[in-house]
């Protein structure tokens, strides 16, 4: 598949203000599978833009803004190429098709920051919650992961939420509500809970235009579970599937606050109010 996205923010400013340099997570992660064709920005005011990687080597770009203005505009616009058609297309190392199962200790020591929780004290009250409600569990590795996505997906209420940051898994669990995010930190903790290597990922999604699980506006959130023989697996709680080629991954972390895809400061001597608008066009082109 190839597709061609267009996502705009702009932040409007009562007066002008003064800009920290800004972390933009907006370019697509190229891999195999991933093959960007053309990227471009377009940001008033005046700018420079250097590039690098982050400590996931995620593609950052860095966002140094001289002048003072009263609004900030990035508009980014890329086509890239999807290769992978069937999300089950990968063979499991042979110790690892039934669940559970361990790592190598080469893995364990790569994976680390992927199987510990962000969130104190909530795994013991994550597997007390599943073996309510995730009673009859398969032990192939494929299926675990299929009925526990589902589980999520049957149990919880999408809903958009704007406030900045992330509920904690507990919390989403509690409500019974969340957005993408939401849904993705639960899946990804929970699989950390279970013993699997788990990382958050932000990236885009395209889908039909009656689909009430996304956002209009918003990048769209999943999970990555890595599987010995096959890798990083996209799952996306919110939907209930494997991730396939509508997805578009961004960029990947231990938590979600690490890859928001805008991050920066503005600055005044006096108090301002600010307003916020965003503009996402994902269209597939072939």
């Amino acid at each position: 598949m190839k597709f061609s996205v267009t996502h705009l923010t702009r932040y409007q400013y009562e007066q002008a203000v003064a800009f920290s340099p800004h972390a933009l997570f907006l370019r697509p992660r190229e891999t195999p599978l991933h093959r960007v064709t053309r990227f471009t920005f377009n940001i008033a005011p005046s700018f420079k833009l250097t590039h690098t990687r982050d400590a996931y080597d995620n593609t950052l770009t860095w966002l140094h803004l001289w002048d003072r203005a009263d609004a900030l505009s990035i508009r980014s616009e890329f086509e890239i190429e999807t290769l992978e058609v069937n999300p089950f297309d990968f063979i499991l190392r042979l110790d690892a098709t039934k669940f559970p199962f361990n790592y190598t200790p080469a893995e364990q020591f790569a994976l680390t920051p992927y199987l510990a929780t962000p969130f104190e004290g909530n795994h013991p009250l994550l597997r007390n919650w599943l073996d309510e409600h995730y009673v009859e569990r398969p032990t192939e590795t494929i299926s675990f992961l299929t009925g526990l996505n589902t589980v999520l997906y049957c149990h919880l209420n999408y809903q958009r939420r704007d406030d900045p940051g992330v509920q904690s898994p507990v919390k989403t669990l509690e409500l019974t509500t969340g957005n993408c995010r939401d849904y993705a930190m639960l899946l990804v903790d929970m699989c950390r809970a279970l013993g699997f290597a788990a990382r958050f990922v932000s990236g885009y999604f395209h889908t039909y235009p009656e689909d009430n699980r996304v956002s209009a506006g918003a990048m769209h959130a999943w999970a990555e579970i890595y599987l010995p023989g096959a890798g990083w697996r996209g799952l996306d709680p919110t939907h209930g599937i494997f991730t396939t080629s509508a997805y578009i991954p961004i960029a990947h972390a231990r938590h979600t606050e690490e890859v928001s895809p805008i991050q920066g400061s503005f600055f005044s001597t006096v108090p301002v109010s600010s307003q916020l608008t965003t503009r996402l066009l994902i269209e597939r082109i072939e």
